[in-house]
Parts: C-alpha cells; sequence; structure tokens
C-alpha cells in the first residue's frame, strides 16, 4: 500500500532536488571557471539553470500538485522562497556579506537572480500550461 504524500510535501522534495542539481552545477561552475570570468559564469548559470528546474518539473509533472493555476503558482513561488533562503543562508554560512550576495541580485550591475527566481517561480505554470494543451 502506497502511502499518499501531501501537495506541499511533493513540491518540496522535488524542489530539494532542483537545489541538489543547482548546487552541482555551481561547484562544477567554481571548478571550471576562475574568479575572473565569474560575472558572466554566473549569468549563464541563471540561464541553465531555468533549464534545470523546468526539466526536472517537466519530468515530475504528474506527482506535482500542479490541478489549478493557483496550485501552480503557490509551488512556484515556494520554490523562489526556499532558494532565496538557501542562497541567503548558505552565503552567510559561507562567511559571504551582504553587500557580496546582494551583487547578484543587482540587475542594474549584471545581476540576473531575480529573473532566475521569477522564472522559477513561473515553471510550474508553464509546466501546467504545457500539459494542458497536450491534452487538449
Amino acid at each position: 500500500m502506497a502511502v499518499p504524500v501531501p501537495p506541499v510535501l511533493r513540491a518540496v522534495l522535488v524542489w530539494l532536488l532542483i537545489i541538489l542539481a543547482e548546487s552541482v552545477q555551481g561547484a562544477l561552475r567554481r571548478a571550471v571557471f576562475g574568479p575572473e570570468a565569474a560575472l558572466a559564469v554566473r549569468q549563464a548559470s541563471v540561464v541553465s539553470g531555468v533549464i534545470v528546474v523546468f526539466l526536472i518539473a517537466w519530468l515530475f509533472r504528474r506527482w506535482l500538485p500542479l490541478r489549478s493555476t493557483a496550485a501552480a503558482l503557490a509551488v512556484g513561488a515556494l520554490w523562489a522562497v526556499l532558494t532565496l533562503a538557501f542562497e541567503l543562508g548558505l552565503g552567510r554560512a559561507l562567511g559571504l556579506s551582504w553587500r557580496a550576495l546582494a551583487a547578484d541580485y543587482d540587475v542594474a550591475r549584471g545581476g540576473l537572480m531575480p529573473l532566475g527566481l521569477l522564472s522559477m517561480a513561473l515553471v510550474p505554470w508553464i509546466v501546467r500550461r504545457l500539459t494542458s494543451a497536450s491534452r487538449a
């Protein structure tokens, strides 16, 4: 007999997989590229990160609680908030200053994290739309 998994827990479990994939991507980025290319590489990783989020959401679309537009947007908002908390918490735990952490969120200076978080928040809704369109 299968144990039912509450919808919020499903969303959090998928987010954990997303953050694991994003962490691996970040570790590879630091191992391959030097600090001189840091901004450009971080910008590119936001784009590749959104692709990773989409692929994971797509793979788990039947298991995720995306029964309505509101539910899909709620899952996306949860993922964005959890990711922001993770990024800030990990950054502070690693000794980064608030100024250093804020740099990735400063769009005027090339920081793309706000766009990445917005994209992440919209991915479940996009996946729901694509899934609904393929059924029609």
